[in-house]
């Protein structure tokens, strides 16, 4: 597999922080920050910032996503929002399947799947994330828990729409927590997806597919973990939303 066949990307994932008045003012900083990039850049925001955001970062080299999708076109369900208004704010990447989605607000593989063919269905580039919780790396499961996750994500996701889907792997006991993986380790699960995928989609589709690596990356962590041979880029959380932080991730991705 030849890393230089792919293309990193370092996607910054807000979370429920900035109104949009303050997102206004972290993308001026960010822009200058990340110009020239040798990696593609993305910020995820919520909802309420997506339309400053893509007024904001047209024609500069980020690219805009959000943070969750609902799987139907439209309909009764009140507070959701669908593929087809993110496409027409101007929005090309979004989330499915985070950890706190699935922890806090019951997502389940198959509305991550759902989620996921909706958005693809639309246009959208996916950002699919998947990982383990701390007992079930001490149990050992690690690797079975996100083939699984892997394999219902993509389920019914042609070889052709693999060209927009990128998969972050996100320990959860990683996320937030300022605990790491160690880069032997997310080098590990992430080239295990990325036989998933060759098993799923042929070689060509796998040494294609960008895999990030998306727990508490960060400008001290980072040369380190992109180095790996199958770690493509990072989905990155508290760090995206300092400007200066966030430049060094983008920078050592594109080294």
């Amino acid at each position: 597999m030849n890393k230089a066949k792919r293309k990193a990307v370092i996607a910054g994932n807000w979370k429920m922080n900035k109104t949009a008045t303050e997102a206004a003012s972290l993308i001026d900083a960010l822009v200058p920050a990340v110009q020239g990039a040798g990696c593609d850049v993305v910020i995820c925001t919520p909802f309420t910032s997506l339309w400053t955001a893509v007024e904001k970062c047209a024609g500069t080299n980020i690219g805009v996503g959000a943070e969750n999708v609902h799987f139907e076109k439209s309909g009764a369900f009140t507070g959701e929002i669908s593929a087809d208004m993110l496409v027409d704010l101007g929005v090309k990447y979004v989330i499915t399947g985070h950890s706190e989605r699935r922890q806090y607000f019951a997502e389940t593989d198959e509305t991550v799947n759902k989620r996921t063919k909706a958005a693809l269905a639309a246009g959208l580039t996916v950002i699919v994330c998947v990982g383990e919780s701390l007992a079930q790396r001490e149990q050992g499961v690690t690797e079975e828990l996100v083939r699984m996750q892997t394999k219902i994500a993509l389920g019914g996701v042609s070889a052709e729409e693999m060209a927009r889907v990128i998969i972050a792997y996100e320990p959860v006991w990683a996320i937030g927590t300022g605990r790491t993986a160690t880069a032997d380790q997310a080098q590990e699960v992430c080239a295990a997806i990325r036989k998933v995928v060759g098993e799923l989609y042929g070689e060509a589709v796998a040494e294609a597919t960008t895999i990030q690596y998306g727990g508490s990356m960060n400008a001290a962590n980072a040369d380190e973990l992109l180095s790996k041979p199958d770690v493509d880029g990072g989905l990155i959380g508290g760090a995206s939303l300092k400007p200066a932080d966030f430049a060094a991730i983008v920078a050592a991705a594109g080294k």
